[in-house]
């Protein structure tokens, strides 16, 4: 069955229920296949209005097909409570909200056209909790965050799903500390909610809160059991950890962090490459933490950030040789990332070729941001001390 045709007999499912022919939806209900994602959203609407028409067995069995079709993927839509479709001009409103979720979801696309649909959903039925989270989402790609936030600013406890977009919105605009109590708030309804706390937890490390997203980290670790995606979201919370108490100069108390991240994950780039660079940036286990830095290149040489960081590995041990022809792939790899372009600057200059090291510092100035603009340009003033390499 094409992707049609299962919205269209889920659409159809509907008709069938406002038509007050509950055991012909049911039916309906039972033969649709749910893989895709739009699927997936209109049968939980179909599911709550078979609730509301007393064919609970049919939902619950609708329900179950749901959570296999998602697996472990906690989409926002899905979080949001069950609101049955119960008027024509409900089921146009949730059809216009599908919409605006859909386009904004759709790499480069005009933010005015989300936001028209998501504006006519929300004339139709400004009560349905989709229709105000398609809004706020269209309202928030075209820039417009104030109005983002006045989609939710009138309901003192909206679900905890659009409470999290709203702490994260309020975020955006440099409001911290009262961003970490909302997203407190939203998680105090929705503890279980994994994607909710990794969100609390970036909400809160955006804030400075160490200590508010060391309590999102244990509350996650604490819900992990031990098959492979827990084990692996687990290793990525041990290096969340361990880079806070390295953001705090801890290093005694992240290192432990590190060595267990590294015991659950040894094959994983990502977690040897952040592990390796941490170590041998404060000259800790130099050759093995090179050793893991490589390791991590070997598995994944075409990454362009974890290119850069063993050829400034081979930088900061004096490797100058061996690490230009690696910034260099790290630079050509991601032209626009001003650190490997700084990166390559200093190596430049310290293997001898000045003039390409010039040249590669304007470069960088051009991307760089205030610090970094400062540093680059004392070095075009007066080449690469120690005080003016890159950190």
């Amino acid at each position: 069955m094409g992707h049609r045709s299962r919205l269209f007999q889920l659409e159809a499912a509907l008709v069938q229920l406002a038509a007050r022919r509950p055991a012909d939806a049911a039916a309906l209900a039972d033969k649709v296949t749910l893989t895709d994602r739009t699927s997936q959203l209109v049968a939980l609407r179909l599911a709550a209005t078979l609730d509301k028409a007393g064919e609970g067995e049919a939902a619950k069995r609708l329900r179950g097909r749901i959570a296999l079709a998602t697996g472990e993927r906690e989409d926002p839509v899905l979080l949001l409570p069950d609101q049955p479709v119960t008027s024509p001009r409900a089921g146009a409103a949730h059809w216009f909200g599908l919409l605006a979720d859909g386009f904004a979801r759709t790499p480069n696309s005009n933010p005015k056209v989300p936001l028209l649909f998501a504006r006519v959903a929300f004339w139709l039925d400004a009560s349905d909790w989709q229709v105000r989270g398609a809004l706020l989402e269209a309202l928030a790609l075209g820039g417009r965050t104030d109005d983002a936030l006045g989609v939710l600013a009138e309901f003192r406890d909206p679900p905890p799903v659009l409470a999290m977009r709203y702490a994260e919105l309020v975020a955006d605009k440099g409001g911290f500390p009262a961003a970490v109590n909302l997203a407190e708030r939203a998680i105090a309804h929705e503890p279980k909610s994994r994607i909710l706390l990794i969100r609390y937890a970036d909400v809160a490390r955006r804030s400075g809160d160490a200590a508010a997203a060391e309590r999102a980290y244990a509350l996650l670790d604490a819900d992990l059991d031990d098959d492979e995606n827990d084990v692996a979201l687990r290793g990525s919370i041990l290096i969340a950890r361990a880079e806070l108490l390295l953001q705090a100069d801890d290093w005694d108390a992240a290192e432990p962090l590190l060595t267990k991240a590294v015991a659950l994950r040894p094959n994983d780039p990502n977690i040897l490459n952040f592990v390796g660079y941490s170590s041998i940036e404060r000259r800790k286990n130099v050759d093995a933490s090179l050793a893991q830095i490589e390791a991590a290149w070997a598995q994944d040489p075409q990454s362009a950030a974890i290119t850069d960081l063993l050829g400034w590995a081979y930088f900061l041990t004096g490797r100058h040789d061996e690490a230009v022809p690696l910034l260099e792939k790290a630079q050509a790899g991601d032209p626009g990332n001003a650190v490997i372009v700084e990166h390559l600057g200093d190596a430049y200059w310290q293997a001898g070729r000045r003039f390409q090291a010039r040249y590669t510092w304007r470069a960088a100035a051009l991307l760089a941001e205030a610090d970094m603009a400062t540093r680059i340009e004392a070095k075009l003033r007066d080449g690469l001390t120690p005080a003016t390499t890159a950190p």
